[in-house]
């Protein structure tokens, strides 16, 4: 059986990143039409909470690369974009 886009996407930022809480969100219906999802396929955006201890210390820019980097597999093979929560564990949410 072949795993979804999201289901590969949780594997690797779960071991990459060791989170405390990970959740990944498919929002391709919200851009079908759109670039990256103009024939509505699916699979192309997602939104995606992490907790994770090593964002300790690292600024939003560097979080959102290392991010990127480790799913740069998914980004080569149809991933188009994610919107990201990035935070370390005791951080507040983002208003």
């Amino acid at each position: 059986m072949t795993a979804t886009r999201a289901e590969r996407i949780r594997a690797v930022l779960a071991r990459e990143f060791a989170p405390v809480a990970l959740d990944v969100v498919d929002e391709s219906a919200h851009h079908a039409g759109h670039a990256g999802n103009p024939d509505g396929r699916g699979e192309t955006h997602y939104a995606v909470t992490l907790i994770s201890a090593r964002f300790a210390g690292m600024g939003r820019l560097a979080r959102s690369r290392a991010v990127h980097a480790a799913l740069d597999g998914e980004f080569a093979t149809g991933l188009h974009a994610l919107s990201l929560t990035l935070r370390a564990p005791g951080e507040a949410a983002p208003r």
